[in-house]
């Protein structure tokens, strides 16, 4: 069980508890990690709980993460000797943000006028074409735009606050370069969706857009950082050869 502190993510609980097992030697150098499914009932948490530890581990150098075999530890200790800055989870800030922002695009569609809409039509644009680092911003302009549509400026501080954190932390950060590794890119019918709440200023639409698009970014960040055990490789190579077997 994770131990409970005050004042204490999760994930770092979790990650702390790993970091000693590898200390102790219950898991040693070159060993893998038990699976996510395993480490999440042994910690009773949620499997997202578990990966946003094991980035934080990742980030400190204790174990590395190898696809289709599983995390590895590579160090007793972290790389400059202690745990490195943690921040908001990556996961947790995504449930955040479509708590808050479903919300903030409800009210926005009572309240957006032509000039925002036309702005948000233009950002739209912008996710077009390859370069993922102009979309990344077209895409934060975008939820912003829509936050300051609300007219509320206590919604848009919540919605600027968990966009700085995103972009502040250094777990997030690292999740997002896997998982643009993996061809996850900012959605543009998502978008347009949302677009298109907004303009027939339909606040019920509006907010299912986003909670959906939200949700639709969280499971694609899901699958794109999923860690395929060895087991499971093997069983899926077993499988494939007694299907084809002649």
């Amino acid at each position: 069980m994770a131990e409970k502190t005050e004042n204490s993510r999760l994930y770092e609980r979790v990650a702390r508890a790993i970091s000693a097992h590898i200390l102790s030697g219950d898991y040693a150098v070159g060993q893998r990690l038990p699976s996510e499914r395993d480490l999440a009932q042994l910690h009773s948490v949620s499997r997202p709980t578990v990966r946003e530890a094991i980035i934080a581990l990742e980030l400190d150098g204790l174990v590395e993460v190898r696809m289709g075999s599983g995390v590895y530890v590579i160090a007793t200790a972290p790389n400059d000797g202690k745990a490195g800055e943690t921040d908001i989870g990556p996961f947790e800030l995504l449930e955040a943000r479509r708590a808050i922002e479903s919300e903030a695009c409800a009210l926005a569609a009572t309240r957006i006028d032509d000039e925002t809409l036309a702005e948000l039509r233009t950002l739209i644009d912008a996710l077009r074409g390859p370069d993922v680092e102009r979309a990344e911003e077209a895409d934060r302009r975008f939820h912003e735009t829509i936050a300051r549509a609300t007219q509320n400026s206590a919604m848009v501080a919540s919605v600027e606050m968990l966009w700085n954190a995103r972009a502040r932390s250094p777990q997030y950060r690292l999740l997002s370069d896997k998982a643009h590794g993996a061809g996850v890119v900012p959605r543009l019918e998502d978008h347009l969706v949302i677009y298109e709440a907004l303009a027939a200023r339909d606040a019920e639409a509006a907010r299912g857009a986003m909670r959906q698009h939200l949700t639709n970014v969280l499971d694609a960040i899901l699958a794109a950082t999923e860690v395929h055990e060895m087991e499971q490789a093997r069983a899926r190579i077993a499988a494939h050869r007694q299907r084809y077997a002649v």
